[in-house]
């Protein structure tokens, strides 16, 4: 099964979503402020959000106006066009060029962080990569042994700590196996959650301290991963983050679920941030590259 196949499978109830969409758009008229209102409704309904959504009708009315579109297949061609140009003025390509690169993985408890990273060694495995895992969530019980489970099934080494172990420290040992064993990538796990988020951003740059004392000159890409059927709590969560961790990537999981998709719009036009990977079911190998043309054709596929 092809990238767009995996795509248009998962992307089914999200697509359900989108079936009054198609319906308003067979009633297209230019000059109808009741279309506009009913599009307004559905596009916020879809979990992108009341701000993207108000930017996108601004630009789908002066569209629809200049380009003089009177008929529904054009109008709705339109908007397709706009959610593209939303989405690819973010680069998902991961920048992992150095030996070794590292991937720092954040985001709230619950979301799928710890299968994420397991998909991930088991994709860079697969391309030939040594992959090294390093438990930096000590505070989690359960997190590192959940953790050495991914290790073993996807080829990977892994350095961890007791629980309750200084996270940093962990991170240290794990970069100095990483240069010993010649590994390609680290994939460092972190907490969710701690006391108060000022502990745990506070954590998060102490970690990022240490990797870019001891790898200065790395590749490193810190992907927070969000629980596409949360929505915009979702994204109220990104904002925490991106204020701190200086997140360069988002990882959208559960996109197969009840996630309406719109969320993908959302993170892209206002947190200016890429959408990197997007899992689209429960499969080591569901966790696919985000394209931008392959989520929108899949998302309105006929």
């Amino acid at each position: 099964m092809g990238i767009f196949d995996k795509m248009f499978s998962g992307l089914t109830k999200s697509r359900k979503n989108l079936e009054d969409l198609e319906e308003l758009f067979r009633d297209f008229d230019p000059d109808s402020e009741d279309f506009y209102d009913e599009l307004e409704e559905l596009l916020v309904m879809s979990d992108m959000g009341a701000e993207t959504t108000a930017q996108l009708l601004y630009d789908y009315k002066r569209m629809i106006y200049r380009q003089r579109i009177m008929k529904p297949r054009p109008a709705r061609e339109a908007l397709v066009y706009l959610l593209m140009q939303m989405l690819s003025d973010n680069d998902p390509e991961m920048k992992l060029t150095t030996k070794p690169s590292v991937i720092l993985m954040v985001g709230v408890n619950g979301v799928g962080k710890t299968t994420t990273i397991g998909k991930l060694a088991s994709r860079y495995k697969a391309e030939g990569k040594k992959v090294l895992l390093c438990a930096g969530d000590t505070f989690r019980a359960a997190a590192a042994e959940q953790l050495g489970v991914w290790a073993e099934r996807s080829g990977s080494d892994i350095v961890r700590h007791e629980e309750g172990s200084d996270p940093a420290s962990v991170v240290y040992d794990g970069i100095c196996a990483a240069k010993a064993r010649d590994a390609d990538i680290i994939i460092i796990d972190t907490a969710g959650r701690l006391h108060n988020k000022a502990n745990l951003m506070n954590e998060l740059n102490k970690i990022s301290r240490v990797v870019r004392r001891e790898l200065p000159d790395a590749d490193i890409e810190t992907l927070m991963v969000l629980d596409a059927t949360t929505g915009q709590n979702g994204l109220i969560q990104a904002k925490q983050f991106l204020e701190t961790a200086g997140i360069t990537g988002i990882v959208l999981t559960k996109l197969d679920g009840t996630a309406k998709g719109g969320i993908v719009f959302a993170i892209s036009n206002e947190l200016k941030l890429p959408v990197k990977y997007v899992g689209i079911g429960e499969g080591i190998d569901d966790l696919i590259p985000f394209d931008a043309k392959n989520f929108v054709e899949a998302l309105f596929k006929e």
